[in-house]
């Protein structure tokens, strides 16, 4: 199965693969549901992230991005409108917008690649524009998961994460990817959300290159504690919660 193969080739979490399980049914819809929503604007009107509302975008054509806002700014890197993992689209933080000497809008985003924090600089016309109203904080110390909406906690989750020789990175991050397995029986459980940051103790895993998630889980008990290789493991009943109304693109948060 592609998925199963993609998945192991890039996570860092502890061995094992997407174990077999049973069909997820759809479910009720959520009370806190917010489906991201198309927005008509303007270039001129975007803005940094504010703790109520980020802009996002999503690639509709390939991309150099440029450590400055113009054509001549040297490259980054490159990137494609499928994102790499489950073969979505690629969607982007914008964290901050200029102008060129010829008045083209450039914008500023958070990069899925090392080092961790690294931004760069796209030209506007490649993106279709979108906006979020939530944010997710990670609270290490506490292992404790919030999603906030407008700037307000809707939900409250316990969480696993990374142990002291191969901890959860910390800083402000992005939802890179929405990946669903559909198995609660899966290592990985039912929902994966690749985040814009790698293990920094990990080059590598299981053949990948750290990439790290926040994910479902099929060891409960462990919740609660530092158990995981970096990555961030969710109750499997949560992360579909959380998957109804989370989108690539939402600012993720770690702190100590």
């Amino acid at each position: 199965m592609r998925l199963r193969r993609v998945l192991i080739a890039w996570v860092a979490v502890a061995a094992g693969g997407l174990a077999a399980g049973p069909a997820l049914p759809a479910g009720p819809a959520d009370p806190a549901a917010e489906a991201p929503r198309a927005i008509a604007a303007t270039p001129e009107s975007l803005g940094r992230p504010t703790p109520k509302l980020t802009w996002v975008g999503r690639l509709v054509a390939p991309v150099t991005v440029r450590r400055a806002p113009r054509k001549s700014g040297k490259a980054i890197t490159v990137l494609q409108p499928v994102a790499p993992l489950g073969g979505g689209a690629t969607v982007l933080q914008i964290t901050d917008r200029a102008e060129d000497a010829a008045g083209k809008v450039w914008v500023r985003v958070r990069l899925p690649i090392r080092p961790n924090g690294i931004q760069g600089w796209v030209p506007v016309d490649v993106l279709r524009l979108n906006v979020t109203r939530l944010r997710i904080r990670v609270d290490l110390g506490d292992r404790r998961l919030t999603v906030y909406r407008n700037g307000r906690p809707i939900m409250r989750f316990t969480v696993a994460v990374g142990t002291v020789e191969n901890p959860t990175p910390v800083g402000r991050f992005a939802v890179a990817e929405l990946i669903r397995t559909r198995t609660r029986g899966a290592f990985l459980g039912p929902v994966v959300f690749p985040i814009t940051g790698f293990s920094e103790t990990l080059n590598e895993y299981a053949g990948g290159n750290g990439r790290v998630a926040m994910h479902g889980t099929n060891a409960p008990e462990l919740l609660g504690t530092r158990a995981s290789h970096g990555c961030i493991r969710i109750h499997n009943s949560d992360i579909v919660r959380m998957a109804r109304i989370v989108r690539p693109g939402t600012p993720v948060e770690i702190v100590p």
